[in-house]
């Protein structure tokens, strides 16, 4: 029996053979994968990764669309879609599957009255992801939340601590080459607090998102990460050209869109891809974008903001079928 045989037989419509992804991701690009399948239940999730493994098929999870960039030529592996979706609240822990979208959780958790994890609305992706990246924004990242995780590694189900994955900025263990550990679950651990004042705060923030970042437009979120140094010589001699905040200084991280602004790189094209006028480090595909175009305009932001600056910007983005 054929890896599509098998796949058919245990997911029924949830399988697909040449799926265009495009139709998956943000940002609006992406040919084909060779097979698809839309993990629906941790059950199913576990049974596609064991399956792939099987198989010794390449494999991919995708979440909620954001943080990835598919080739125009397509993935020609399995691409396994986690839409795992149970949630419940106890108390001041969340229990989210994989596929959860992290804005859900946080509103969930608002409206159960728990504080701390209103930042993560802003999130566009789901809260496997999430955890795999250490997502954050408005001063907040997953670890502040995380207690445990549950993943899938060989064939067997383990528990892993905060300590354990190793959190780091826009890091954890999972993202290290060669851990092909799947995230199945998460569990938050947040403040009791007023619910009113947690709502409060989800809109604050929304209403932040709105301001800076170009929502309804497509794209992969934030293209780079921001930039850390540890360098002070490197700063003070960025601080005589650029008048930068100290908040900045005081985190030694700069934004990767900041420094993109100050270099007057908005609005720079390569075909129908264009780095936002709102917020420098989106890219956006203006409607028909190929991905040669978006890895096109990565390249000259990369190069101008390093032969002017000396900062090398780094990819916040994943990569798939390259």
């Amino acid at each position: 029996m054929t890896l599509a045989d098998k796949f058919r037989e245990r997911f029924g419509v949830q399988f697909k053979e040449h799926e265009p992804l495009g139709k998956h991701l943000n940002i609006r690009i992406g040919g084909p994968a060779k097979w698809f399948v839309e993990a629906r239940s941790m059950q199913d999730l576990v049974d596609a990764v064991n399956m792939a493994q099987d198989f010794a098929v390449e494999y991919v999870l995708l979440g909620g669309g954001s943080n990835t960039l598919v080739s125009d030529e397509g993935f020609s592996g399995l691409i396994i879609k986690a839409a795992n979706r149970a949630m419940r609240v106890e108390g001041n822990h969340v229990f989210a599957e994989a596929g959860v979208i992290s804005s859900a959780a946080a509103r969930a958790s608002a409206e159960a009255g728990l504080r701390g994890f209103e930042w993560a609305v802003s999130l566009p992706g789901t809260i496997g992801g999430a955890v795999r990246g250490n997502a954050g924004c408005f001063g907040g990242e997953m670890r502040d939340s995380i207690e445990s995780v549950r993943v899938l590694r060989k064939g067997t189900i383990l528990e892993l601590s905060n300590d354990d994955l190793h959190f780091a900025y826009r890091h954890s263990v999972l993202k290290e080459i060669g851990n092909d550990d799947v995230v199945l679950d998460v569990v938050l651990k947040l403040e009791v607090g007023d619910r009113d004042t947690a709502l409060a705060q989800i809109e604050k923030n929304l209403a932040g998102r709105k301001a800076t970042q170009p929502l309804g437009a497509s794209s992969a979120g934030c293209m780079f990460k921001n930039f850390e140094w540890t360098d002070h010589a490197q700063i003070a001699q960025l601080q005589q050209a650029y008048d930068i905040p100290q908040e900045f200084i005081d985190r030694k991280r700069i934004p990767a869109g900041w420094i993109i602004e100050k270099l007057g790189l908005k609005g720079t094209a390569v075909g129908d891809a264009e780095v936002s006028l709102q917020h420098g480090n989106f890219l956006l595909n203006k409607g028909h974008a190929t991905a040669e175009d978006i890895l096109r305009l990565v390249t000259r932001v990369k190069k101008h903001v390093a032969a002017e600056v000396g900062v090398n910007l780094e990819e916040e983005v994943m990569h798939v079928g390259f």
